[in-house]
């Protein structure tokens, strides 16, 4: 289940451990009891990253064989002949807090990771936290900021009357009773018939966002693993189906992970009447938390309607080890000329390019 991270060249002081989380019981019961674990540290989760994409789990901690977990960092090792083998903590997840309790073991797992890449002949580690403990290590650790990124929480804790008084009037409570007044149909669910409609929805949505859309099995093996955790909104208009959103649940957190719409019907609001749906099941599931994902600096569309429900965001900042610039800065004329292509490519073909470029970007 575990073993040693060694480094042949430049030994550690110390000896750090690897471990398979899927395979390994003691991950899933550390990550249940753990306050700083979310969605993205489950084993579920691990499960359709590896089903969909072949990446690799792996814990780095400071624990050894046979003894309970004290400590970890979760990564998916990525090995692709286009972008290089490297370690990620957590491709496709918006964030993936390191597992420790101190700023010791925080400095000795990133030791052992050096090491390791080093052994590994990897490009790099990237890792997603929401605190800031890495930047309040400086430079001790070696690690840089690649990337920053908005995250938007909202408290679900008041009651449902207070919660949606404290919305933006005009924005957010207004737009939500206009859906209600248009009389729309909410189903929800996980059937194949409901992936199917909410698939095509994302779709077209990718197209208009000019970037192709996740494989369909990443949504189907997403359903096979959450199982009841998951839920697939969608709004219909007349029996049309003209939006839908995917959240995941875990402990008392909802995560709204995906939203896709049809822009001709966007008179009727029916993405925030299905995030306020959302929000209304989860606290009937007890949740005290509903996060909305991270989203990019450059995205003042999407910024403005998450700080409708969210006013003041937390900042989120990936860091990697060595410094490399992310894929998009690369290049970045063949990055917008290739956006460009993608928004007048025929939907069969995105998605069929979905299909194939996606385990090289994770």
């Amino acid at each position: 289940m575990s073993s040693p991270i060694t480094d042949i060249d430049q030994p550690v002081s110390h000896c750090g451990f690897q471990l398979d989380p899927i395979q390994d019981p003691r991950w899933a019961r550390f990550v249940d009891q753990h306050p700083k674990a979310a969605v993205f540290h489950t084993v579920p989760w691990l499960e359709a990253l590896h089903a969909t994409y072949g990446y690799e789990p792996l814990v780095f901690t400071t624990s050894p064989p046979g003894v309970a977990l004290k400590n970890g960092i979760l990564f998916c090792r990525i090995n692709s002949w286009l972008t290089g083998r490297r370690l990620v903590s957590l491709p496709f997840s918006d964030h993936c807090e390191p597992l420790c309790d101190s700023t010791s073991d925080l400095k000795s797992l990133i030791g052992y990771l050096q090491a390791f890449l080093r052994q590994d002949q990897g490009k790099y580690f990237e890792i997603r936290p929401i605190t800031e403990d890495l930047g309040h290590l400086g430079d001790e650790t070696g690690c840089a900021p690649v990337a920053t990124y908005f995250l938007h929480r909202l408290d679900l804790r008041p009651d449902l009357v207070d919660l949606f008084r404290s919305l933006d009037h005009d924005s957010v409570q207004r737009r939500i009773q206009r859906a209600d007044r248009a009389e729309l149909v909410e189903r929800c669910g996980r059937s194949d018939d409901l992936l199917a409609e909410f698939y095509s929805l994302f779709i077209t949505t990718r197209r208009r966002q000019h970037v192709p859309p996740n494989p369909y099995a990443w949504f189907r093996n997403l359903i096979d693993t959450q199982k009841d955790a998951l839920e697939i909104r969608l709004a219909y208009k007349g029996g049309i189906p003209i939006a839908a959103i995917l959240t995941l649940q875990f402990k008392n957190t909802v995560y709204y992970k995906y939203g896709c719409s049809d822009a001709r019907f966007n008179k009727f609001a029916a993405t925030p009447w299905l995030f306020w749906k959302a929000i209304t099941a989860g606290k009937l599931n007890g949740a005290s938390q509903f996060d909305m994902g991270r989203t990019q600096e450059d995205n003042p569309g999407l910024i403005a309607f998450k700080n409708h429900w969210v006013p003041h965001p937390e900042r989120l900042t990936y860091w990697r080890y060595p410094y490399t610039p992310p894929l998009d800065a690369v290049g970045g004329w063949k990055f917008q000329l290739a956006k460009s292509a993608f928004s007048i490519m025929p939907k069969r073909l995105l998605t069929k390019l979905g299909q194939w470029m996606y385990r090289h970007i994770g």
